[in-house]
């Protein structure tokens, strides 16, 4: 029996995912793990693997669908009926949809060329076993020759790479440009000095599915959590010194984040209440202590989990921060990633922000909005003086969390953050 592939659940809320790029065709053989296809969810884009080893069958969902969770998208075959099946071939007697256009063997840079000119790579008949840059500018050649009708091939304006995808993205004919380089190349220049078209002008910005779901579930957070906000100054002075020490001890690249990620995580320790969610009309807290930090990307906000931060010491969290902020960035998160987020951490201290106010991410309770910081003038033994502070802002659903016990949260974090030594007794 053949083995279903279906668009998996990676939230709590998704009901859809994208399909974005087979990686696999009909036919082939696929080994368990290995990556089949990627999809977009409105957290990541992310690499399904292969649930076994066979024999790629039925592809269902083409490049571009959306599919509801659970749906089967494709299906594998066993070893023993792959054995017979010649490479390239799908089994005898299985009904295969056709290839995606994502599925057929390009170069990289033929893709490329093919996204900047609207070109079907499906449509593309290759001079070789794949398609390469030739193959498209021929065949962009052959459509515009049939679109002229006087029998005289159109050529691509030679352009560098960085001049075409700039011309993409300011809206600028590049056909239309005359090049200053070698040959009449069009360079950046060139592109930078053209007006864009009055269509590009008024046409508004598209925003991926990222960005969309991202601005639905923010809303939905907005308009049903019903939030309220809790906010405390801390000095930061033993804060400072202990990540200047973690550096030297460990070598690694400790940020303040991954400090806190390690003092929000004994905090929940000591009040699991605001380690909760607020689901089906009941307060549900959370087994581990899975941390989540807030992370922009050119698509929008993806929040990756760091999972049992309680259970880390700072080199290991600070690993697991930059290996996955920078797979957010590159759209290579995997589905464990973005699960199972109980609090979630949003810091824009680098940016020069004082303090801000986040948007609880749902279903959890609470989320901590941490400003840069700064030497401010406090009452110290009192007498005025400047210290280095921090202001934290906790944004909580009332639902799932009340003042007082946001309060003893915020109080016991503050007191680690100003004595992290506090952790060793």
């Amino acid at each position: 029996m053949p083995t279903n592939v279906i668009m998996p659940a990676l939230e709590l809320a998704q009901e859809t995912g994208k399909v974005l790029h087979w990686l696999k065709s009909p036919g082939d053989k696929v080994r368990k793990g290995e990556p089949l296809v990627e999809i977009e969810t409105d957290k990541a884009t992310t690499e399904i693997e292969a649930p076994v080893s066979g024999v790629l069958g039925e592809v269902t969902a083409r490049a571009g669908d959306v599919v509801p969770v659970g749906q089967t998208i494709a299906l594998i075959f066993a070893s023993e009926e792959a054995a017979s099946v010649a490479p390239g071939q799908p089994p005898a007697g299985v009904n295969v949809v056709p290839a995606p256009a994502a599925a057929v063997r390009a170069s990289p840079l033929a893709r490329k060329i093919a996204q900047e000119h609207g070109v079907d790579l499906a449509q593309v008949t290759p001079a070789g076993g794949k398609i390469e840059k030739a193959d498209v500018f021929a065949h962009v050649a052959r459509q515009r020759e049939a679109a002229a009708g006087d029998g005289t091939a159109a050529r691509l304006a030679a352009a560098s790479p960085k001049a075409r995808r700039l011309a993409t993205e300011r809206g600028v004919d590049i056909q239309a440009l005359r090049g200053s380089g070698p040959g009449g190349a069009i360079l950046v220049a060139d592109v930078f000095a053209a007006t864009p078209s009055a269509a590009a002008q008024a046409e508004a910005p598209g925003v991926g599915t990222v960005w969309r779901i991202m601005a639905e579930r923010m809303t939905a957070s907005w308009t049903t959590a019903p939030h309220f906000y809790l906010v405390r100054e801390v000095t930061v002075s033993r804060l400072v010194s202990w990540r200047d020490r973690a550096r030297k001890q460990t070598g690694a690249r400790i940020t303040y984040t991954d400090l806190l990620v390690k003092l929000v995580a004994a905090a929940l320790s000591q009040h699991p209440g605001v380690n909760a969610s607020w689901k089906d009309g009941a307060i549900v807290r959370n087994a581990d202590i899975n941390i989540g930090l807030a992370v922009a990307i050119d698509a929008g906000l993806v929040v990756p989990i760091i999972h049992r931060a309680d259970t880390l010491n700072l080199a290991d969290i600070a690993a697991r921060r930059e290996d996955m902020v920078s797979r957010g960035q590159a759209g290579k998160l995997r589905p464990a990633d973005i699960q199972g987020g109980g609090f979630t951490i949003s810091n824009l201290g680098m940016y020069g922000v004082d303090a801000f106010n986040a948007i609880v991410n749902p279903p959890q309770a609470a989320i901590l909005a941490v400003g840069r910081i700064a030497d401010r003038v406090i009452a110290l033994n009192g007498q005025p003086a400047v210290q280095p502070t921090m202001m934290l802002t906790l944004s909580c659903d009332h639902r799932a969390l009340d003042g007082a016990r946001g309060a003893q949260f915020l109080g016991a974090l503050a007191d680690l953050i100003e004595e992290p030594l506090a952790l060793l007794v």
